[in-house]
């Protein structure tokens, strides 16, 4: 298991775009994704899941991952976050 802290700097927090975003990227690997916010945890490849943490600027999340490709996974899907969901 892998995981990583990161703080949500976007002044939108986590809407509908870029938890899509998340989603997506998620998607594309073969472990387990999680996404955690003040100890909820959501499926990191369900957008329903995510954007029922209702994601603030300023939120704390930890990313963890499960499985093949748990560390590309987590430093792939934090840097999006860091990057306030920029390509």
């Amino acid at each position: 298991m892998t995981e990583r802290e990161v703080l949500v700097r976007s002044d939108a927090g986590v809407h509908a775009r870029p938890a899509m975003m998340f989603v997506r990227e998620a998607m594309k690997y073969p472990c387990e994704v999680f996404l955690i916010k003040d100890n909820v945890e959501a499926n990191g490849k369900s957008i329903m899941s995510v954007l029922g943490l209702a994601i603030t600027s300023g939120s704390r999340l930890i990313v963890r991952a499960r499985g093949d490709e748990e560390e590309s996974a987590v430093a792939k899907l934090v840097s999006l976050i860091e990057n306030d969901f920029k390509n």
